[in-house]
């Protein structure tokens, strides 16, 4: 048995010793050309440096660099030979101007030139106290205090009949499901801007969310069937889990808001700051609504909303100081999946609460109602 299940092995591993030792002629038809990408520039006091990776299928050698289609001096780190996937760090001494445009470009060995456009520079961003503490401001502000405003909906909830419980929960579904999408949405957005072709950035998302829906659900699973002996109510169970996908889900604003403060986007960061504020605030409601039927969980809801909204303190950090394309996308994408994966779990407690078939106009109306909550404050962003 165990020869028969290594035998298919050794045939795929002989076929690509072959195609890439004896029969590698079968692949040289056409021209590899080179690729590289230019992932992240930074301005610092008269000197603009710049992150670059070999994206391509060949090796490459940076033989110049460019401001604004002009020639400059630069020294590249470690070397300018770049192997696939390899980056150096191209250091160019320039005296810029904040608030100016500015087109930088690369040109490899036979000639290729790569670009990047800037619209308005500004100085990046060093990881000191003052800037920790005002990001963790920001990220207090955007994640932590609306969602624990949300979670003053708990004694209005607790007062509700089934069927408007239903509604509640329903409508918690249509907020997350919105959230979801929208997450998908931004990672497709970081992707095309940021990220190279050779990354699959779409096949990275779908790939990146099947993983985390299903890691996620399995410890869901594990979570709530095992609520009793851990001495945890199954909806203090579900209302754990919500609270993990959205604080994903928030440390993916995060990102968002500390990439565009680093970038030196001051009207677009306080459209972000003030809009995420007032969306993220129905947040709290999808954590409080699995819990209204709980009796002194007064603790355990704060304990959840700071599960929530502190991610997007440390989502900050990561966009301000270290923003990377790629793990942007991979975080963003682990949110959508938390999202969908809690979506889930909400519909299947609806179910054990009464409502079969999810069919009811409780039901129906609360996830439209959600979702037209959420793009309604989405529009403020």
């Amino acid at each position: 048995m165990i020869v028969m299940g290594i035998i298919p092995f050794i045939l795929l591993i002989s076929m690509m010793v072959f195609i890439f030792g004896p029969g590698s002629y079968l692949l040289d038809l056409g021209v590899a050309l080179p690729e590289i990408t230019i992932e992240k520039i930074d301005f610092i006091k008269s000197e603009i440096q710049v992150t670059v990776r070999n994206t391509g299928p060949i090796p490459v050698e940076v033989v110049m660099a460019d401001v604004n289609d002009r020639i400059q001096p630069a020294a590249i780190e470690p070397d300018r030979f770049l192997e696939r996937f390899e980056t150096a760090l191209v250091r160019i001494p320039f005296e810029w101007n904040t608030a100016e445009p500015y087109i930088i470009g690369l040109t490899v060995e036979d000639g290729t030139r790569f670009e990047r456009a800037i619209e308005a520079a500004a100085p990046a961003l060093t990881p000191n106290l003052e800037f920790v503490g005002f990001f963790a401001i920001i990220g207090t502000y955007v994640g932590i205090i609306p969602v624990m405003i949300g979670l003053l909906w708990l004694p209005f909830i607790k007062k509700l009949s089934k069927a408007k419980y239903h509604f509640f929960l329903a409508l918690t579904v249509g907020l997350l499901l919105f959230l979801g999408i929208d997450s998908i949405e931004e990672a497709f957005d970081v992707s095309v801007e940021n990220l190279s072709g050779s990354f699959n950035g779409t096949l990275l998302i779908a790939t990146t969310i099947v993983l985390s829906f299903l890691g996620l659900y399995y410890t869901s699973e594990k979570l709530t069937s095992k609520a009793d002996s851990l001495k945890i109510s199954k909806p203090i169970a579900i209302g754990l889990m919500i609270a993990i996908g959205i604080g994903l889900h928030n440390f993916g604003e995060g990102l968002a808001i500390g990439s565009a403060i680093g970038l030196g986007s001051i009207a677009f960061s306080s459209f972000l700051i003030v809009g995420f504020a007032l969306h993220n605030t129905t947040e709290g409601l999808a954590i409080a609504a699995p819990l209204s039927r709980e009796k002194k969980v007064i603790k355990k809801l704060l304990a959840l909303g700071l599960i929530a909204g502190t991610p997007a303190i440390f989502g900050a950090w990561v966009g301000g100081f270290a923003f990377s394309p790629f793990s942007s996308v991979i975080f963003i994408s682990i949110g959508a999946g938390a999202i969908f994966q809690v979506i889930v779990i909400i519909l299947k407690w609806i179910r054990t609460e009464g409502d079969k078939n999810l069919s009811s106009a409780a039901v129906a109306s609360g996830i439209a109602i959600g979702m037209l909550i959420m793009y309604l404050t989405s529009m403020l962003i």
